[in-house]
């Protein structure tokens, strides 16, 4: 699949619409957007940007029903059941891309002297933003230089001028384990920015993936074939040969040559990136230009949840959260979630059938422990396995009827904190406290509470005559 079949999918789904009407890059396509997610109105393809002959797609992911359709499931397939899915998937077999010599990302190629970023119908997002950020919906390649391990992650990047981009590259980040490689090694790093291609770039490349493995093997778990690439003979990097638009060239690892970019309204809801008190960023420069004929740019607008990039933290997060449980053996887990709500990060809900005591305290140390948890995250609730994960209102109702704030709840002091998080203060942002929040009916207890339920056969009865009752 590629971004086109994509849209063509979503749109016969009802799940996109076109915008015809002429718009301004400048925020009127970004507030059309926003609005438009918080009325779950699904996607939106603008083909008549302001001063611009191409489109622009937002919000391809606001909905669970464009998941299914990018992942190949059944339309009506609920998160939770997706992140499952996923997890039973990438626990198989994982599926190297395979080379291929031509693609439609060949159609055009741009050298350096005419390489210029604001060709592209790049979004202005929120009022106080640095710039126009045209890595938004978009996955970073790097390669490390010792090994081989080719990473995609997603990080922001801001048009700085006519060939240079900055990037928000985060300490522990995969694509700064690279960077160090090549500062040592007193090489520049060579980079490139993907939009568009297979759908699961952006929601894999967004992933928290364990270091060495390649997004590319997860995304050809999930699509159950080998993603095409093309290996570029100017970096060596290898990209997907269905792509729509590749900007390629090189990262000056030495923090002397970073320049500073932002703010930008990040998916905290709060502007990060202050140029007055936050750190110089990388930035790619770049030597050449990939784009197909016609070529879709691919944005989203972040901000306050609910945006579609919410709803990607979530169903990936979920589905890695899920993985990592599963491969650590951890015994009784039913359902998980990290709701979209918590911006798709900052709160995980596990449901687990209780084997011992303490069983619940075991869980959420695993999610603590694990590659997905350990990152930002800072509560957990672990809830019976009467409560699916993904049903807030029986979740809130578990913890209201089987939790003793006194009894049931654990702070953690020192967790591993992201510097995006604006309940932290700027220069204190390393470091987060966490909590953890037992729901579930203590496993010891000779005498539970006795909790009511309908009766079977009644509710069987009723539920076969429904119809009768003419409600």
């Amino acid at each position: 699949m590629d971004l086109r079949e994509f849209i063509s999918k979503c749109e016969a789904a009802g799940k996109l619409k076109r915008v015809k009407k002429e718009v301004d890059w400048n925020l009127e396509l970004s507030h059309i957007s926003k609005i438009n997610e918080e009325k779950d109105g699904g996607a939106l393809l603008f083909e008549n940007v302001k001063g611009y002959k191409n489109a622009v797609l937002t919000g391809a992911y606001s909905t669970k029903e464009n998941f299914a359709i990018a992942l190949g499931m059944p339309i009506g397939t609920s998160m939770c059941e997706m992140s499952r899915q996923w997890m039973q998937l990438a626990i198989k077999q994982l599926i190297p891309p395979v080379e291929v010599k031509d693609g439609p990302i060949l159609e055009n190629v741009i050298e350096r002297k005419d390489v210029n970023l604001f060709d592209f119908p790049v979004p202005q997002m929120y009022p106080q933003d640095g710039g126009r950020f045209i890595g938004t919906a978009a996955t970073l390649i790097t390669k490390d230089p010792e090994t081989g391990w080719v990473n995609l992650g997603t990080y922001r990047m801001q048009i700085l001028d006519e060939k240079s981009a900055g990037i928000q590259i985060i300490k522990g980040k995969h694509a700064d384990f690279m960077m160090k490689k090549y500062e040592k090694m007193g090489k520049k790093m060579p980079a490139m920015l993907v939009i568009g291609g297979d759908p699961l770039g952006f929601l894999t490349g967004s992933t928290l993936v364990s270091a060495e493995t390649s997004e590319y093997e997860i995304m050809g778990a999930l699509r159950g074939e080998p993603i095409e690439i093309i290996n570029s003979e100017y970096t060596g990097l290898p990209f997907m040969a269905n792509a729509e638009i590749v900007l390629e060239g090189e990262v000056d690892p030495n923090p002397d040559a970073w320049r500073q970019e932002g703010p930008f309204g990040e998916y905290t809801g709060y502007y990060s990136g202050k140029k007055s008190d936050e750190w110089p960023k990388p930035w790619l420069d770049v030597q050449r230009i990939y784009h197909r004929n016609d070529y879709i740019l691919w944005s989203t607008t972040v901000g306050k949840p609910i945006t579609d990039t919410h709803m990607i933290q979530s169903l990936n997060r979920t589905a890695t959260l899920w993985t990592d449980l599963e491969t650590a053996r951890v015994p009784g887990i039913q359902s998980v979630y990290i709701p979209a709500s918590s911006t798709g990060r900052f709160w995980a809900i596990v449901s687990v059938k209780q084997m011992y005591p303490g069983h619940p305290n075991h869980v959420a140390d695993a999610v603590y422990g694990s590659t997905t948890g350990h990152y930002g995250m800072k509560g957990v609730i672990v809830v019976d396995e009467d409560i699916p994960a993904d049903d807030w209102n029986k979740v809130m109702w578990a913890m209201s009827v089987r939790y003793d704030p006194k009894r049931d709840t654990q702070i953690i002091k020192r967790g591993r904190s992201t510097p995006l998080d604006p309940a932290l203060h700027h220069s204190e942002r390393e470091i987060v406290s966490r909590i953890i929040i037992d729901a579930c009916t203590p496993y010891e207890w000779d005498r539970k509470p006795q909790e009511i339920f309908l009766d079977p056969e009644m509710e069987k009865k009723v539920r076969e005559n429904w119809d009768s009752y003419g409600i």
